[in-house]
């Protein structure tokens, strides 16, 4: 998925903290001046985290340009495809590893750790003039679970009290960590799928364009997207029995928008990380600023006990 509304955001805020890193004097761990490290470095999955990872990218190389750092957004699916087959270094996730993802690498001799980076809130939203606010968890699954397909094409079906107007659907395809995650964690059917008579693509902004152009249009991304398109859209709060919840980073944060709010991560080659100086001074110099980089890519960061449980994560890839 293209990033376009993201990247620009991006580019002030990296600005500023290229500035204040180097107001800081961009001294290494080891004291020195701009890391000293040299080499290059391959990223690529979740088009969700690559704001993240491409923010890290652009401020390391303003400390350290002989650090060179490409990434790609190939979806987490995809992205998991190159890692475990040793073609990239790091794996930018919007899930965690999957099972047969797992054995993949595991018969490749790749052993990886995983790094929570932040949290980010799915956000479902609607064309700004329907009249619904707010779905149940159940509701969700009627209006995007496989069994609906070609039988709720109505708004009135969902729920009695919702207009009587045409659903029109709009999601991502199933290379994507997002379509993942609600496939698997909040559908949950055991084919882990969705409904397909839908419009998908791998570009959040044409999703965005059909949801406000559609009369009765409906679709899910990250939050993030949301709050680019606030003007244009409405997002919907989510009811999993304790109530009507609206997505935002406070509670996301707090654990209340559920099952819609989600951690993302990278996951890094241990053999890489402890073999490339550019690898791992790449990784350190992104979990050391992970909560800049965080609010440079517009997501929620994470709270200080998840800090310190990434932090020892990364620890460990050292001594692995």
């Amino acid at each position: 998925m293209k990033l376009t509304p993201i990247r620009r955001a991006v580019v002030p805020g990296i600005a500023v903290l290229a500035l204040a890193l180097s107001a800081c004097g961009g001294a290494d761990a080891d004291g020195g001046e701009g890391g000293g490290a040299s080499g290059s470095v391959a990223v690529d999955g979740s088009s969700t985290v690559f704001p993240m990872s491409d923010a890290a990218a652009e401020l390391l190389a303003e400390e350290n340009p002989d650090v060179k750092v490409t990434v790609g957004e190939s979806g987490t699916g995809g992205g998991f495809e190159k890692f475990c087959a040793g073609e990239t270094d790091i794996s930018d996730a919007s899930r965690p590893i999957e099972e047969d993802e797992a054995a993949l690498c595991e018969e490749n001799g790749i052993e990886y750790t995983e790094l929570q980076v932040a949290t980010d809130a799915m956000t479902m939203v609607v064309h700004p003039d329907l009249a619904v606010d707010c779905l149940t968890t159940e509701q969700v699954v009627a209006l995007w679970g496989p069994d609906s397909e070609g039988k709720v094409t109505r708004w009135n079906q969902i729920d009695p009290s919702f207009p009587d107007e045409e659903i029109a659907l709009f999601g991502p395809g199933a290379d994507s960590g997002t379509f993942d995650y609600m496939a698997s964690d909040v559908i949950g059917a055991e084919s882990e799928t969705t409904r397909t008579d839908y419009e998908a693509s791998e570009d959040d902004n044409v999703l965005v364009q059909g949801v406000a152009g559609t009369p009765g249009g409906t679709g899910y991304f990250g939050y993030t997207y949301f709050e680019e398109n606030a003007d244009s859209l409405k997002a919907l709060a989510i009811d999993d029995g304790n109530g009507c919840v609206a997505p935002s980073a406070e509670t996301a944060q707090a654990g209340e928008y559920t099952p819609l709010a989600r951690p993302l991560f990278i996951y890094v080659n241990n053999a890489k990380y402890n073999d490339n100086e550019a690898v791992r001074e790449y990784v350190d110099f992104y979990i050391e600023n992970l909560a800049d980089i965080a609010e440079i890519g517009q997501f929620i960061p994470l709270s200080e006990e998840l800090y310190g449980e990434t932090q020892t994560a990364l620890e460990g890839v050292s001594t692995s």
